[in-house]
């Protein structure tokens, strides 16, 4: 803004002590009436104000006809030139014109908050940076620092001082002191770092002598360099190494809360983000982490012990900053949230307060209209602790102990006595109310009475993994007792018990899990629908717990993105990562929390099996898209860039047909055009063959290898042409003569359904023309109708089927329709895919009557959804006499059966009725 201090002035204090505001009134008499006002009634509040306004009342007449901000940047600018020898002084004398003129903005409302704080921030950054290069240039000039020049002074030799907390922020307060983690670049010295080290601690040293001592002149900021990691046995500078080293190790939550707000101030600020970078692992977890809270809320209850801080609210005496519903609670309560979800949602991330609570509301982990109370209530606590601290220039956060010490703050703020202790009780009463639900644990509910056989599960839980530790005893002791509730509504509290002890014998640890349970209740109710319905997915929950976070992320319930949304998500975080294997653990995480998520979705029947299906099929689509190039470029680097025209990877079977169940695996093939490029030309030069079945394997172990974080699928690679016999790539010469002159009628059969997922998009295309051209020629063979019921028979023999329930395997059940509507795709040379449409294709062509087309897929459509239901359930065959009554359930809803023994018995009567008419219209027409 570029209008005057006088003509943005908004309000002004009341003067407490009028003797003093008359003074100043008669020494500034010159000015407007406005400003001298402004300036007569902060005197009348604040001696050291007055002080101050004496001691630079030539400067201040001159800053008060500019904007303000020309009038501070003036400040930083007169500091550029300054020699070592005057910096001291020059600091002192930029401290003093600073805090008067932020004083004044702040007072008179010329300025925000933020405003105030982000200045005192900037004269902050400004010392510390100067006084770092001017004395590293020192350390240069005596020849202590190994190797350097002075040139390397403007970066400080490799040096970096960490802003931590308020000044990290942008947010520090009036009579801020400086926290300080002071840090330097070792490996910049090789084998001479132990004396660069003894340099940079004299640097310290001095620089926090330079800043902090009291002289004639002032002050410039009292410098803490206590949050370094074990202060009590570490210098104050150590290497960037040894601090990470630290971190890795010991940690504390305190710690990761501290570098929410970190940021290079000084010295080598691009050596001083990459530390942070590094350091972003330790902050920010890759899984919720709700743990966090017990930590901020015993740190909480220990500072307010230590300060004798945990009495009644009274105004005398409170501590706006540590007391109860003070500023810490807000941002205590903000960090806290932050580290929650911060590991997944880069957007969090925010150093300041104010932000940190825009950006949770943003992302739906914080009410609106919470975020907006709590910010306007951090603003005001802020700016009273401004007035208390501006008094005498003093580091407190303490309220006056007395009715006059009261009654002077009331009017530094312009009220009087009573309205400011009524509406400071209030705020406090608010702030406490808005965070105190939050971090104080529930009370332990008395559980339900359970029978023998329960009681032996449950008191077997303490051997478990998950409560090895005293700290998951103690979150679980309060979540026993509510689980134990919930389970008392499943359909069958006893299966459910059963299922949910497996879960919890899974478990290899519980603190992360419990803590996420403890807040979030209907975490706990999915829980238990899963486990009274789905004893396998609670057994998959066990081994993979972080899938959870994605239930809380707010977009769990959403509606189901595209394929090329959910390929641009995978594909975005997995160039966020420069490692090739750390890529491939990140798809897994993805990808499970995605295939959990369908799971649930169909479980709770906000999906049907065919919607199932097809969201399966868009997550592998999506993940192989993704993963692709990043196989790719991984084997270039190593090899070269493929020869020739490069590769395609198909997808073959339920794949390439777009429904897959929940216990899919993937069938994939690769073709590849080497277009007469002998080899690559990498480091590690390949011929053309090997290239590409080494890429295929490379690909195929991405998807299916054993990870810390599980696999991704199976994958089978024996559709390829010659199958097991035949190379795992296919050049597109030899696809194209196999197909034509060898390969038998089931392999063009599983050409119906193949589809190009991913690759060079003209070979895809030359690939996809030929499937149509194949496909169109080979259907009119006179004895594929031969062929295809002689394989069905080998199928019948090879896999009967087991009856009952099974909707698979079996005569008119769903392998064998599928092979029928490939049949008949190939008969019509129909280029379609999926079931329904390779059917209708039949009709279209006079293959199949209207009739036949209907009895084919209702038997399907019941197969199907039984399939997708039990393949969710179990991932073995499915007997309705052991099937739970939570499983039974939910497989009766999804085949559209009623939920009782008569109509399981319905169901299984439907399924052979249904198979039975599918049966004749196979038969029939596979005798032509």
């Amino acid at each position: 803004m570029s209008k005057t201090f006088a003509a943005r002035q908004t309000r002004q204090p009341i003067a407490y002590d009028r003797d003093q505001a008359a003074d100043i009134a008669t020494s500034f008499a010159d000015l407007a009436p406005g400003l001298r006002g402004l300036l007569a009634n902060t005197a009348g509040c604040s001696p050291y104000l007055k002080a101050l306004m004496l001691r630079e009342a030539g400067w201040l007449r001159v800053a008060l006809t500019l904007s303000p901000e020309t009038a501070f940047n003036a400040i930083l600018v007169a500091l550029n030139d300054v020699p070592l020898d005057a910096l001291p002084t020059a600091l002192r004398q930029a401290k003093r014109r600073a805090a008067l003129l932020t004083a004044l903005a702040d007072l008179g409302g010329v300025w925000s908050l933020m405003q105030v704080t982000g200045a005192l921030t900037d004269l902050a950054d400004r010392a510390v940076n100067l006084a770092m290069q001017r004395l590293v240039a020192e350390e240069i000039r005596r020849g202590k620092l190994p190797g350097a020049t002075p040139d390397d002074a403007l970066t400080a030799g490799g040096m970096v001082s960490l802003a931590m907390g308020k000044m990290g922020a942008g947010e520090l307060n009036y009579s801020s002191d400086i926290d300080l983690i002071c840090l330097f670049d070792q490996d910049r010295y090789g084998d001479d770092w132990q004396d660069a080290r003894a340099a940079f601690i004299r640097v310290t040293r001095k620089m926090a002598v330079m800043l902090s001592d009291i002289t004639s002149e002032g002050y410039v900021f009292r410098t803490d360099l206590r949050l370094r990691p074990d202060a009590s046995v570490m210098p104050v500078c150590l290497s960037m190494a040894a601090a990470e080293t630290y971190y890795e190790a010991q940690g504390r939550t305190w710690e990761r809360a501290a570098y929410i707000k970190a940021r290079p101030c000084g010295g080598d600020i691009a050596a001083g983000n990459r530390f942070l970078k590094a350091l972003t692992p330790f902050v920010w977890r890759k899984h919720l982490d709700f743990a966090a809270i017990q930590d901020a809320h015993d740190m909480r209850l220990r500072i307010r012990e230590h300060r004798g801080l945990n009495g009644a609210v009274m105004v005398e005496g409170h501590n706006m900053k540590l007391g109860q519903g003070g500023i810490r609670e807000i941002e205590f309560f903000t960090q806290t949230r932050q580290l929650i979800a911060g590991g997944r949602d880069v957007s969090l991330r925010d150093r300041t307060t104010l932000g940190g609570l825009n950006a949770l509301a943003a992302k739906d982990w914080l009410p609106l209209d919470v975020a907006r109370e709590l910010s306007a209530l951090y603003i005001q606590h802020r700016e009273l602790e401004h007035r208390i601290q501006m008094v005498n220039d003093e580091q407190t956060h303490n309220l006056p102990t007395t009715p006059e010490g009261i009654a002077r703050i009331a009017a530094f703020c312009g009220q009087d006595d009573a309205t400011f202790r009524a509406g400071l009780l209030d705020r406090l009463a608010r702030t406490d109310r808005l965070t105190e639900g939050f971090f104080a644990p529930s009370a332990v509910e008395a559980g339900p009475e359970l029978s023998d056989h329960a009681s032996k599960i449950v008191q077997a839980w303490s051997s478990y993994p998950a409560l090895r530790s005293d700290r998951a005893q103690a979150i679980f002791l309060r979540l026993r007792p509510v689980l134990l509730t919930r389970l008392n509504r499943a359909a069958n509290p006893d299966e459910a018990l059963v299922a949910l002890d497996g879960f919890l014998a899974g478990l290899p640890s519980g603190v992360q899990i419990f803590s996420l349970f403890e807040a979030n209740p209907s975490l706990v109710d999915l829980i238990i629908d899963i486990a009274g319905t789905s004893p396998a997915l609670a057994r998959y929950l066990s081994r993979n717990a972080s899938v959870l976070d994605a239930v809380i992320g707010g977009t769990f319930f959403a509606a189901w993105p595209a394929i090329a949304a959910l390929t641009a998500e995978i594909s975005t975080r997995l160039e966020a990562i420069p490692d090739y294997e750390r890529k491939l653990d990140a798809a897994r995480r993805w990808m499970k929390e995605w295939h959990f998520r369908i799971g649930v979705h169909h479980l709770r029947g906000l999906i049907d099996g065919f919607e199932a299906g097809k969201q399966y099929a868009d997550l592998a689509e999506a993940v192989i898209a993704a993963l692709w190039p990043v196989v790719c470029a991984d084997f270039a680097g190593k090899h070269g860039a493929a020869p020739g025209r490069g590769a395609v990877v198909l997808g073959m079977g339920s794949l390439g047909a777009g429904r897959l169940n929940a216990g899919s695996d993937l069938d994939l093939i690769m073709i590849y055009d080497a277009a007469g490029v002998e080899n690559s030309d990498g480091k590690r030069p390949l011929a053309a063959r090997p290239y590409y079945a080494r890429l295929t394997q490379a690909m195929v172990t991405a998807l299916s290898a054993q990870m810390s974080e599980g696999r991704l699928y199976e994958v089978d690679v024996r559709l390829r042409p010659s199958g097991r016999q035949g190379p795992v790539a296919t050049s597109i010469e030899s696809f194209r003569n196999y197909q034509t002159n060898e390969a038998w009628t089931w392999e063009h059969l599983a050409l119906t359904r193949a589809r190009v997922l991913v690759g060079e998009p003209t070979l895809a295309a030359e690939v996809e023309t030929f499937r149509r051209e194949i496909i169109a020629s080979k259907g009119q063979g006179p004895t594929v109708l031969r062929e295809v019921a002689e394989m069905r028979a080998r199928l019948a023999e090879a896999k009967p089927g087991a009856g009952g329930w099974d909707a698979k395997f079996g005569a008119g059940r769903m392998m064998d329709i599928e092979l029928l509507a490939q049949t008949v795709a190939l008969q019509a040379a129909s280029p379609a895919r999926g079931v329904e449409r390779q059917i209708a294709a039949g009709e279209t062509t006079g293959k199949l009557s209207h009739s036949d087309q209907s009895a084919l897929l209702d038997a399907y459509r019941l197969c199907w959804q039984m399939q997708a239901a039990s393949k969710l359930l179990s991932d073995k065959p499915l007997d309705p006499a052991t099937l739970g009554i939570g499983g039974r359930a939910f497989l009766l809803r999804e085949a559209g059966a009623v939920e009782t023994e008569a109509g399981s018995n319905a169901l299984t009567e439907r399924l052979e009725r249904k198979a039975a008419l599918a049966e004749q219209v196979i038969s029939a027409h596979l005798k032509g």
